[in-house]
């Protein structure tokens, strides 16, 4: 291959689906210079299509069409016939038009259900897949130090363990489909200054050690991953984009990770036009390549002409190009995108007839494809294409062949939907109830706030409807979308429904106040919709660049929610929101509080069956809920230092802690047997203890185990997540729960950098959360100090035996 085949393997272009299933047009975008036209590009092949389905709203049959057009002239005219990788975003679903909707990420730590992750995983991949998408640009592993950032809610949680185990399984779903999962953003991307968005990290290298880096080790280990992406914070001041030893030393010597490394969305220009560690476009893909990151996107810019400058001049030995090369061409292969049989024809086009997938020209080509399982052209030629394309436009029998495909292919199935029901039924979190809830068919309710009427109330800013449908705002969803209104209606068909905004989400004005606390005086209960609108660079209250001054509910809703408090009439709090936020009086006075994260197409009917008690709540917070809007930043992982003492004035105590949920049904813990409390630094500690479902009702019980490490010889945080199961019981049923903690788990970086088990006195708290522990196990760690590494244990197994 010469350089300039080379270096076309190693970038993108940003190209999104043909609406009528025409080819693709290179897609403009506000950080990118004029992109160059994809006829430009042809002759030296091309290494990915950005976003084919995520670009634009197109009908998934369309989509694929306009794909398989493309790749076909990819391939038809590079020397040997490579075409391109496509992928595109998956962080709650598949972001194309009519997919479905799923939980956010931080429903997906609420669930506290890895297993289900896992299967919600795979289906998006199978139907990313079938429409000819390769790579996902998911799931998020950073962990969350600050909530008033605003991509919290495309992360798992606060809590390292909850983000690698919820991640690994995501990653295993989503490659059992065949789709390259891509873990983000490696590494520190969240633990920005004041909670900016892309602002500078200052933490340490234990702290990356210990909290950041286990989830994307884990994954990495664990998973089967296939790619990482670059993150785009500087660390101590070093980019991640430039970091050697973090993308070659750490991840590849050391892991052993033997993918791609991709860039982050214009991630290697940054280092030139942002972190100003390189002298221009060349000087950064030199620095970028060298470090180890492999992938330009999402479309070409520095990779290109930029760096072929730059190897000419002696900035750059070639072995770098090859080394990426290498890994971009083992992946196509693995992809089967090398094989001699390879067929730009995705599943979901498979049935159809070869005349409306546009395949015309050489009739040898159509032959072969008639022997095929598909029965469809497995290529079109240069000609062909050229014969169904006029100048003007797609031709009249092309345009009608495509009117024939549209709605044949579903990406919101049946199966679909029910994982997504499951996975918001799981999520919804009880924090709060005085006994109000569930409700027993109430005769008026007054439904009282911004989310009451929004159809996207539920969605993430990464989800279709809210990433781009939202720059098309004639065009439908696409999905079934019922607003809380719909669904507390269905919940209860008997109760009349009142709906009063009461405020917007983010603005000022309180004029709807007196409407508002009016229905809820005249209510026998009120439901109070607060929350978030989830929207990209200040276009929202949540979401990527979208970050909050404070955690106090935004614009006016907290005076909303005191002013409906003041009615007299019991006040239950949904929230819809991409973060915690404090909620002032409520957190004591509410009679309820139901907290979901972006709960995804079958949200409302999530929430409206916890409200009236169809559903028993199992969520458990994966963040702390904080009791002061401005005790920021802080988390549960606080080291002793970090919490309420007697030196300052800010109490940073959360209102709800990490952990923390409630049902409609009680559990008792008992029966605590420790097979040996003292064991070596290589050992590990057995134990069993029951619980039982006290209630009179089925319900959920999230077992979660913390250590705590009383004396150390670094400073630890009070206590961390080292395991948890769901454990489900009936009424008067009990379980007896097995643990084996291997003394791994009990490890951290020691004062010289290296990972070590220390031995001394450690406890192993059992509880229902992190601030309400029901059994304690004293642990005994012998010996001399055990240096560890990536190859330490890093599970506790848990066994539930009814």
């Amino acid at each position: 291959m010469t350089l300039e085949e080379k270096l076309a393997q190693l970038y993108g272009l940003w190209a999104g689906a043909s609406g009528d299933g025409a080819e693709v047009a290179p897609h403009q975008h506000d950080n990118m210079e004029e992109p160059p036209a994809l006829d430009d590009l042809l002759p030296t092949g091309l290494g990915q299509l950005t976003r084919p389905f995520g670009t634009l709203p197109v009908d998934p049959a369309l989509g694929a069409l306009s794909l398989l057009r493309t790749q076909t002239l990819i391939a038809a005219q590079n020397r040997f016939g490579i075409p391109a990788l496509a992928h595109d975003e998956c962080l709650a679903g598949f972001a194309a038009w009519g997919a479905t909707a799923y939980p956010v990420p931080l429903s997906w730590g609420a669930a506290f259900d890895p297993a289900l992750v896992r299967e919600m995983a795979a289906a998006i991949g199978t139907d990313m897949r079938s429409v000819g998408v390769h790579q996902g640009l998911a799931p998020v592993l950073d962990v969350v130090r600050d909530a008033r950032w605003g991509r919290v809610e495309e992360t798992i949680g606060e809590d390292p363990y909850l983000v690698g185990t919820t991640a690994t399984a995501y990653v295993q779903g989503l490659e059992s489909a065949g789709i390259v999962a891509t873990l983000k953003h490696f590494a520190g991307y969240s633990a920005s200054r004041a909670g900016r968005n892309l602002a500078p990290v200052s933490m340490g290298a234990r702290e990356r050690a210990d909290v950041i880096l286990p989830p994307f080790e884990m994954a990495v280990r664990e998973s089967g991953v296939r790619s990482v992406m670059h993150s785009y914070s500087d660390t101590d001041g070093i980019p991640s984009a430039a970091d050697e030893e973090l993308l070659t030393t750490l991840l590849r010597d050391t892991w052993g990770f033997e993918g791609t490394v991709v860039a982050d969305y214009f991630g290697v220009a940054f280092l030139h036009s942002l972190h100003g560690v390189a002298a221009g476009l060349g000087d950064a893909a030199a620095t970028a390549l060298t470090a180890g990151v492999d992938v330009e996107l999402p479309t070409v810019s520095a990779f290109g002409q930029p760096l072929r400058d730059t190897i000419a001049e002696g900035g750059l030995k070639t072995e770098f190009v090859d080394r990426a090369l290498r890994r971009v061409l083992t992946q196509k292969a693995q992809l089967g995108l090398l094989d001699p049989d390879w067929s730009p024809v995705p599943a979901a086009l498979g049935g159809a007839d070869a005349s409306l997938l546009g395949a015309v020209g050489d009739p040898g080509v159509g032959e072969t494809a008639a022997g095929t399982e598909t029965g469809v052209t497995a290529a079109v030629t240069e000609a062909g294409v050229a014969a169904a394309v006029t100048e003007g436009g797609v031709a009249a029998a092309v345009t009608e062949a495509a009117e024939r495909l549209r709605g044949t292919v579903s990406l919101d199935s049946p199966a679909n939907q029910d994982i997504a029901r499951r996975l918001a039924e799981q999520a919804v979190i009880l924090l709060r109830n005085d006994g109000t809830l569930p409700l027993d068919r109430p005769a008026r309710i007054a439904l009282v706030g911004p989310q009451a009427e929004v159809p996207t109330a539920v969605l993430g800013c990464y989800s279709f409807p809210v990433h781009i449908g939202s720059q098309h705002p004639g065009t439908p969803a696409g999905i079934a979308l019922p607003t809380l209104r719909e669904a507390l209606a269905a919940e209860f068909p008997g109760s009349a429904l009142v709906t009063a905004p009461g405020a917007g989400i983010d603005t000022p004005e309180t004029d709807g106040f007196a409407a508002a606390v009016e229905a809820a005086r005249d209510a026998d209960v009120v439901i109070a919709a607060l929350g978030d609108r989830a929207g990209l660079f200040g276009r929202g209250t949540s979401g990527e660049g979208c970050d909050a001054e404070s955690l106090e509910l935004p614009g006016v809703q907290q005076q909303l929610l005191d002013a409906l408090l003041d009615s007299g009439t019991p006040v239950v709090v949904t929230l819809l929101a991409g973060r915690p936020y404090a909620l002032g009086r409520a957190a004591d006075e509410a009679a309820a509080i139901v907290q979901s994260f972006f709960p995804g197409q079958e949200g409302t009917p999530a929430v409206a069956g916890v409200l009236g008690g169809r559903i028993n709540p199992s969520g458990r917070l994966p963040v702390s809920v904080p009791r002061l809007a401005g005790a920021q930043p802080s988390t549960y992982l606080a080291a002793p230092l970090g919490r309420a003492g007697g030196v300052s004035n800010i109490d940073p105590t959360p209102a709800f802690g990490f952990g923390h949920g409630l049902t409609y049904t009680s559990f008792a813990w008992s029966d605590l047997t420790v097979t040996e409390g003292t064991t070596a630094t290589d050992g590990a500690l057995e134990l069993a203890f029951t619980v039982s479902n006290t209630g009179e009702r089925t319900g959920v019980e999230v077992v979660q185990l913390y250590l705590h490490d009383p004396v150390a010889s670094v400073v630890q945080p009070v206590q961390r997540l080292v395991g948890y199961a769901r454990v489900e019981l009936a009424p008067g049923q009990t379980a007896r729960i097995g643990v084996r903690a291997p003394a791994d788990l009990a490890s951290f970086t020691g004062r010289d950098g290296r990972r070590i088990v220390e031995p001394g006195e450690l406890e192993l708290r059992l509880g229902a959360s992190s601030a309400d522990v029901r059994l304690t196990a004293r642990w005994l760690l012998s010996g001399p100090v055990r240096r560890v590494d990536h190859t330490r244990e890093l599970h506790t197994r848990i066994t539930v035996e009814s």
